[in-house]
């Protein structure tokens, strides 16, 4: 799974070398949720992901199983999404909100892609310990404490054109509205 370690690394690095808005800040985060329970799960979401990352490059795959035949498409799929997040970032003017590529279809892809890879993890190695993280990151990163931050950092950063982008583009994944013509 180093790989997987590989392409997050980079592209957490791009991010923060892009700068932006994405991220929010633990205030903003702790406005968003409504209770301390809410708080406590997107906080571990948050704190889990890489030694969560760490600890699948050391998990066992069980090569030659069912387990490794299932998961093995699903890692594949969200390793290729985490490149093509990757690419998109990277071709994306700095100031500018990144809404081509994969960014059509999803306005968080890099969570979905994250989620996608950590469950194919989870089913290759037969991991209920990892399936547990997995759960925990995906329940985090799905609920909308931090995506509402983020968005709403982008919004003040970012202006109309944000505003437009989330009128036409699904939050996890989904086919874009089409644009109307005036």
């Amino acid at each position: 799974m180093g790989p997987f370690l590989l392409v997050t690394l980079l592209i957490m690095l791009l991010m923060m070398k892009k700068g932006g808005p994405a991220g929010g800040s633990v205030r903003a985060v702790q406005r968003a949720c409504k209770s301390k329970i809410t708080l406590l799960v997107a906080s571990l979401s948050k704190l889990i992901y890489f030694p969560a990352v760490v600890y699948s490059v050391f998990l066992p795959l069980k090569l030659g199983s069912i387990w490794f035949c299932v998961g093995l498409p699903i890692t594949l799929v969200g390793l290729v999404g985490s490149i093509i997040v990757l690419v998109d970032w990277a071709n994306t003017p700095a100031g500018e909100p990144v809404t081509r590529g994969i960014y059509r279809y999803s306005r968080h892809p890099m969570y979905v892609t994250g989620v996608f890879v950590f469950l194919g993890v989870s089913i290759m190695s037969a991991s209920w310990v990892f399936l547990l993280l997995t759960i925990i990151f995906g329940v985090g990163v799905t609920r909308p404490y931090f995506v509402k931050v983020e968005e709403a950092e982008c919004l003040g950063h970012y202006g109309a054109a944000y505003r437009e982008y989330i009128n036409r583009t699904p939050r996890w994944i989904g086919i874009p509205k089409s644009r109307k013509s005036d």
